[in-house]
């Protein structure tokens, strides 16, 4: 879908490569720029899952010739990359104003987690304390429980990556009607408060409370995982009450009075304990194998290594083992095309290829 569009990557940690993986995806030519001397170190891969795709040359940012063969680069592509804390690029001598002077529509894609002004903006932070701050981990986990989230999902890549490469796709089509570049200010903080608008929409509703545990989707005992007799869990959110009623019906509770009242807060501390004592009778296999078909919405919460085994995978191919490291296939898909990922480099593979490219004037 991008062929002919060519991104260049300075390498970084998290969202950015990832973005610059997905856009990769998605049949850019991307060029990582690798620091020269850099990893592997001892124990680390030499090549990362985060970099398939792309094209690798090492330089040496700090060495004019190298710096200068950046430019070069720069000069030829469509977009950039960066994820670095706000003010390094600018120091080294590769900040917006001076890649754009070489290259005017060039899209300047830039991660990172505060945003590139504010209080914060020189502050060091994490996934965690990122969508702590945006009120994004507020309605994590149960009730009672510390908020807790998948690692880096709903920041790193949700709040992140994805808003950056959103961003630089829209600056790129900007660009192809213009001919003018912009400068894409990717910030974590600010992404993970806006994946809530779906969430805050509730608020219109009443269904949104500030306590945790007495929201819509974040407290009902339709709404959750349970522990299974095996220790596997399962997961049940049957909001609709159509799908409610053919969960009922599967566990046998169709004619309970409780049960029959979905939207009664008052009742769902009582009603989860029940359901809890019920999913701890069996193994997760059983739950899955008796609401497997069903539009109960319940589902197995597996690991990767089980999803890999599993029929929709099966059929899917979402989770593959290329090089002996299992991944997810590139998403979204479009009909007519492979999803199958190109693999990562080592680090400065294609150095010499893309000096070539992209020689010095004599």
């Amino acid at each position: 879908m991008l062929d002919g569009i060519r991104i260049v990557e300075f390498e970084g940690l998290g969202p950015a490569p990832f973005a610059a993986m997905t856009l990769a995806d998605l049949g850019a030519d991307v060029i990582v720029i690798h620091r020269k001397g850099g990893p592997p170190n001892p124990g680390q891969p030499d090549r990362s899952l985060l970099d398939r795709g792309k094209r690798s040359i090492e330089l040496d940012l700090k060495d004019p010739d190298d710096r200068e063969a950046a430019l070069r680069i720069i000069a030829g592509s469509d977009a950039l990359i960066e994820g670095l804390r706000p003010g390094v690029m600018e120091k080294l001598g590769l900040g917006p104003e001076t890649c754009q002077a070489r290259n005017p529509a060039l899209v300047y894609g830039r991660m990172t987690g505060w945003g590139q002004d504010g209080p914060l903006a020189a502050a060091a932070g994490h996934d965690l304390n990122y969508i702590g701050l945006s009120g994004a981990l507020w309605y994590a986990s149960a009730p009672g429980d510390a908020p807790l989230t998948p690692a880096t999902l709903v920041g790193d890549i949700g709040g992140g990556a994805m808003y950056l490469v959103a961003g630089l796709l829209a600056g790129l089509l900007k660009a192809r009607v213009s001919g003018s570049g912009t400068v894409v200010d990717a910030a974590i903080y600010d992404g993970s408060a806006h994946m809530m608008n779906l969430l805050m929409s509730l608020r219109q509703s009443g269904n949104l409370s500030q306590t945790r545990g007495e929201s819509l989707l974040d407290g009902p005992h339709w709404s959750r995982t349970y522990r299974c007799r095996d220790g596997g869990y399962i997961s049940v959110q049957c909001l609709e009450p159509k799908f409610y009623r053919q969960f009922l019906a599967h566990l046998n509770l169709a004619e309970d009075p409780d049960f029959a009242r979905q939207f009664d807060r008052t009742l769902w501390p009582l009603l989860t304990e029940r359901l809890g004592a019920i999913f701890d009778q069996q193994p997760r296999a059983h739950w899955a194998d008796l609401f497997a078909g069903s539009d109960a919405c319940v589902a197995p919460v597996l690991s990767p290594d089980e999803a890999i085994s599993h029929p929709a995978n099966k059929h899917r191919h979402t989770w593959q083992e290329i090089d002996g490291t299992l991944q997810a296939a590139p998403a979204p898909r479009f009909v007519g095309q492979k999803t199958s990922p190109k693999p990562a480099p080592q680090r400065g593979a294609h150095s010499d290829e893309i000096r070539a490219e992209f020689p010095a004037k004599p």
